[in-house]
C-alpha cells in the first residue's frame, strides 16, 4: 500500500504554534499522543456506531465481550468484570442491570461464596456479542488497511506495546 499521510496535519499546526511561542519545548511526544487520543476518539466513534445496531454501545459491548473471550462457561464474578474493565462498582452494576434487563446475561448466587455473585453470558447474549465484535473489527480493519500494510501494522502495534509497558 503507497498510502502518503498528509503534508500536514490538525496535530503539526498545533505543535507548530508551540514552536512559534516555546521554541525551548521538544514537542514530538505532543504530536505521537494527540495523534493517538485523536486516533482513539474517532475510532471509538466509529466503532460504536458499529455496535449501535446490537442494541449496545462500547460499554455494554466491553462486558459482553469480556465474558465471552473468558471461554465457556462465559461466567465471572462481578469483581472480575470490573478489574478487567477498570470501572467503578456502581458503572458495573448499572451495565449488568441493563444487559440483563435485555436478556443477556444472567446472575446468579455464587456456588462457592454466599455473599458472591456469577455473571453468565446467555446464549442470545453470545450471539450478539459475536456479530458485534466483526463489526467493529470489520471498522478497524478499514481504518488500519486503508492507511498501513500489514508490516507497518505489526510494526505500530510492537512500537505501541513497548510504549504502553513503560508508561503505565
Amino acid at each position: 500500500m503507497d498510502t502518503k499521510p498528509p503534508a500536514h496535519d490538525a496535530v503539526d499546526a498545533i505543535t507548530d504554534q508551540w514552536a512559534a511561542v516555546r521554541p525551548d519545548l521538544e514537542t514530538v511526544p505532543m504530536a505521537v499522543f494527540g495523534r493517538i487520543y485523536r486516533l482513539a476518539n474517532a475510532m471509538r466513534g466509529r466503532v460504536d456506531k458499529a455496535y449501535s445496531p446490537y442494541g449496545m454501545a462500547l460499554g455494554e459491548f466491553d462486558v459482553l465481550a469480556t465474558l465471552r473471550r473468558s471461554g465457556e462457561p462465559y461466567t465471572l464474578s462481578p469483581r472480575e468484570l470490573t478489574a478487567t474493565l477498570m470501572i467503578t462498582t456502581g458503572g458495573m452494576t448499572g451495565r449488568l442491570d441493563k444487559l440483563e434487563k435485555a436478556g443477556l446475561l444472567t446472575r446468579s448466587p455464587d456456588p462457592n461464596d454466599r455473599r458472591g455473585l456469577r455473571v453468565t453470558l446467555s446464549e442470545r447474549g453470545r450471539e450478539l456479542v459475536d456479530q458485534a465484535v466483526a463489526a467493529g473489527l470489520a471498522e478497524q480493519q478499514a481504518a488500519l488497511w486503508g492507511a498501513l500494510t500489514k508490516e507497518e501494522a505489526d510494526q505500530l502495534a510492537g512500537l505501541l506495546r513497548k510504549l504502553l509497558a513503560t508508561t503505565v
